[in-house]
């Protein structure tokens, strides 16, 4: 008698990050396999026929079909609490496909305006070329979100925490919003994950993520997801991603696969690293405000604690003292100049910390009206804190605070 090799039920989100979605072949191997292949050899004409007509399971081609990646995309909709996933190439082209999947020419979208400025762009301006009207609305303003409700809204976007003042949004009142205009809710879960938080859980119909982040862990790949029901996943974006191809490739769902193995004890580290830095950031002098929802001095702590699962996340952003614009933004450029240990790139969720100035790189291609709707000052620097000592970052961002 064979063995049963099917997981168990109720198993919990560190085990189901480990074990999910790993697939025997006749070796028997103990890792998931990477399957690097364009096309897949059908045993006969019938069989392909069947399969690409989409009567019969079973892979084709690897734009939209693969092992290695449906593997990542079982693991990932598994720790979300969600029925199905669709991997992509980038946490960007997600949003795309979730726009060309759920949005045509006159429907419109209500999104924060303290999202990733990519998206702002994409949102705003991009669709916009396509007929897509928008609205961008004050992240933890509901009443905003819901006024800006139309007739022809199929949409409603957030990202929270936000990138980079990690502004809290009331999921579960923004999904009231949504579904009571017959809209769904995507929010998109790349600076919490699963680890920390299930949008699902508080009534969200669509999970975005940016694999680029967390879910990798080490800076390696590009990749991005949608998780949702099951319907929406293979209804409504396999047939646009089998169209349009905004492929993840099996290399890079490889990675991040690995990467969620350890997803959970890492968020858990960096996150107790970035409380330590960011309440050091906060008593220093020559810091003008802190960002980062663990703190108690966070406008939506409460929220970001009972969303969170009482974690603030490892994002931490601040002000640095400055009279002027000019200065301000003079004094952000030393800062981040003079450390030795951070690494000064625009990437976050990485083992390795790092550190920029978003006016000038993540969202340096809005206008200025834009930036300051969304709160960017030219003072502000962004720190992903990762798992070095904290006193040695404290060193690090000393070397440049002290000399201010």
């Amino acid at each position: 008698m064979s063995k049963d090799t099917s997981l168990p039920a109720g198993l919990q989100l560190d085990t189901r990050a480990v074990r999910e979605a790993v697939a025997k072949s006749q070796y028997g191997e103990n890792a998931e396999a990477l399957y690097l292949t364009s096309s897949f050899v059908q045993p006969d004409s019938a069989t392909a026929a069947r399969r690409f007509a989409g009567e019969e399971d079973g892979f084709i081609y690897s734009r939209f079909s693969n092992p290695t990646v449906a593997s990542m995309e079982q693991r990932l909709a598994a720790l979300e609490g969600m029925e199905a996933a669709i991997g992509t190439s980038s946490g960007m082209s997600a949003i795309l496909l979730l726009c060309m999947g759920l949005l045509k020419a006159g429907d419109h979208v209500i999104c924060s305006q303290s999202v990733f400025g990519s998206t702002i762009k994409l949102i705003g301006t991009e669709l916009a070329k396509f007929g897509v009207l928008s609205s961008f609305v004050p992240q933890t303003d509901v009443a905003a979100w819901r006024a800006a409700v139309r007739p022809e809204t199929r949409l409603l976007f957030a990202e929270t925490p936000t990138n980079p003042l990690t502004e809290i949004c009331d999921i579960a009142a923004l999904a009231q919003v949504a579904h009571e205009a017959g809209a769904l809710l995507a929010v998109d879960n790349c600076f919490c994950t699963p680890a920390l938080q299930r949008p699902v859980e508080h009534g969200a119909d669509l999970v975005v993520h940016s694999g680029t982040k967390y879910l990798d862990g080490q800076g390696r790949v590009v990749a991005g997801a949608i998780c949702g029901k099951r319907e929406l996943i293979e209804g409504t974006f396999v047939p646009v991603m089998r169209s349009a191809g905004m492929s993840l490739s099996a290399f890079n769902a490889w990675v991040v696969l690995k990467g969620m193995e350890t997803l959970a004890i890492r968020m858990e580290a960096q996150c107790r690293r970035a409380l330590e830095f960011a309440g050091w950031l906060e008593a220093h002098p020559k810091v003008k405000r802190v960002y980062y929802p663990g703190l108690a001095s966070h406008p939506q702590h409460a929220l970001a604690m009972a969303q969170q699962a009482g974690q603030g996340g490892a994002v931490v952003s601040f002000d640095v003292v400055g009279d002027d614009p000019e200065t301000a933004r003079r004094n952000a450029f030393h800062v981040i100049d003079s450390t030795r240990v951070c690494s000064i790139t625009a990437n976050l969720g990485d083992t390795k910390t790092t550190i920029t100035h978003p006016a000038s790189t993540s969202h340096g291609r809005l206008t200025e009206a834009q930036r300051q709707a969304a709160g960017i000052q030219q003072g502000l620097i962004r720190v992903a804190v990762g798992l070095e000592a904290v006193v040695d970052l404290q060193t690090d961002l000393e070397r440049g605070l002290g000399s201010l």
